[in-house]
């Protein structure tokens, strides 16, 4: 780790990761006591990845958290009393009781996206507020997350390279935490460093050590500003690990022994302690301060939980579905001139000049630009190419009708070619044949399967 920082901002990473495994850690005993309704996910050993991370962003941009990112919405501002209501699907809570786990945001003022079930989804959504912010001049960045096994789904590498190629002001934190539920990366992913994948889309990718969060700072702060800037989206591989199972319910039997001790002992929380202490960042009096803020704080926002109302009956069929500015209010925030982007200063002529495309072989072997049919032809050389290469008309097919031996005419189809050869034959031996196109004779239409209908 290195000493870049203000002392507050050291001081901030510090509180908000011990803020983030205590919210937890509460978590875990309402869970045992059937306080929590839905499931809970553990981010134990990755603190500094959600932390680090969210604390890059400023104020006026955007993200969209997982399952394993409370410490992200604990830097936005989220208070612990949402989460803790949130997850006991109290009246209270930021859903009013109808969902029992992460699923909520802010839209309004701490800008955040809900997060969804269907890992990889957010990447598009993202990619789609990244956009949306640049249309209307705010100059924000947007932000998600995304596991080592939800990078294997189809729609990261959608809504990647649709970043990619709008070159969204969008950066994507991949949490490579060793393990996909219960398949480790190895067995399915064939790749050392999953940040390679940015490769494929022409972006650019870090990859940072997430379990320092100085590191995860200043790696991200650097990615963001530059996404600011306009050099489009950008990956970011933290490499860590899941301390706990999947969720509460896994003990996580899989997992090797020693590989948990490994890890155990690169704990993001204590390496960044013996780092503060040794650059005399912090002491044992602001330690002490920190942990009386957090219990302070955790004990009036647990009591506030548990005191609070579950959701009366009649409120199940309120607020399912969003009715306009009954349920918030839908309208861009511009902050540059419509002018800008409106005609007729952002009329654009629908019209695509692509002059080539790549390189190829050629029908005569030689290297040939590749190109679309409505360009013209780069070379001459490709021109004549192309023209020997054009498909050939198919041959016509003909009827010739010929005297038979009973004085009957017969029909018979042939090519044209055929037919005129044997006109000439004809006309050389002497005997009289007439030879028309014709129309080949229409096939007899079968019968209508019975009991099927279209």
């Amino acid at each position: 780790m290195k000493k870049e920082l203000t002392r507050q901002q050291y001081l901030d990473l510090y509180y908000y990761m011990r803020l983030n495994r205590a919210v937890e850690d509460t978590m875990v005993k309402l869970f045992r006591q059937n306080k929590i309704v839905g499931g809970l996910y553990s981010s134990e050993g990755q603190e500094a990845i959600s932390v680090g991370t969210a604390y890059a962003l400023e104020k006026k941009d955007w993200l969209a958290p997982m399952i394993r990112n409370i410490g992200a919405l604990l830097v936005k501002g989220v208070p612990p009393r949402d989460i803790f209501t949130q997850h006991m699907a109290k009246y209270t809570s930021p859903t009013r009781g109808k969902d029992g786990t992460s699923h909520f945001g802010d839209l309004e003022n701490l800008h955040i996206v809900s997060p969804i079930s269907m890992l990889g989804d957010l990447i598009p959504v993202m990619t789609g507020v990244a956009m949306a912010g640049r249309y209307l001049g705010q100059k924000i960045v947007a932000m998600t997350w995304i596991g080592d096994g939800g990078s294997s789904t189809g729609v990261f590498h959608e809504g990647l390279n649709f970043a990619a190629s709008q070159k969204a002001p969008f950066v994507l934190i991949l949490e490579n935490n060793q393990w996909a539920y219960s398949t480790p990366v190895k067995r399915q992913v064939p790749v050392k460093d999953l940040a390679d994948r940015a490769k494929a889309y022409g972006i650019a990718s870090y990859i940072v050590d997430g379990n320092d969060v100085v590191a995860v700072y200043t790696t991200t702060k650097e990615a963001v500003d530059r996404a600011r800037a306009g050099e489009g989206p950008i990956l970011i591989e933290a490499k860590s690990m899941r301390m706990r199972g999947h969720a509460q319910h896994d003990p996580a039997e899989y997992v090797p022994k020693d590989m948990f001790e490994y890890w155990k002992q690169r704990d993001p929380i204590v390496l960044y302690e013996k780092f503060l202490t040794a650059a005399k960042v912090l002491d044992a009096k602001s330690k002490k301060e920190i942990d009386d803020r957090i219990e302070n704080l955790l004990t009036k926002e647990r009591d506030y939980a548990e005191s609070s109302p579950m959701p009366p009956p009649e409120f199940a069929a309120e607020g399912v579905y969003c009715t306009g500015d009954e349920c918030h209010k839908i309208a861009p925030k511009w902050e540059r001139p419509r002018g800008e982007v409106t005609p007729p200063k952002s009329s654009i002529a629908a019209v695509w000049s692509v002059e080539g495309f790549g390189e190829g072989k050629g029908s005569g072997g030689k290297n040939a630009p590749i190109h679309f049919g409505d360009t013209t032809p780069a070379t001459p050389e490709l021109a004549d190419n192309e023209s020997k290469l054009a498909p050939i008309a198919p041959a016509k097919t003909v009827t010739k009708k010929v005297a038979g031996a009973n004085g009957k005419s017969a029909h018979g189809k042939s090519t044209g070619t055929v037919a005129k050869n044997d006109a000439k034959n004809g006309a050389k031996n002497g005997a009289s044949r007439k030879v028309a196109a014709q129309p080949p004779p229409k096939a007899a239409k079968k019968p209508a399967p019975q009991g099927k209908r279209r």
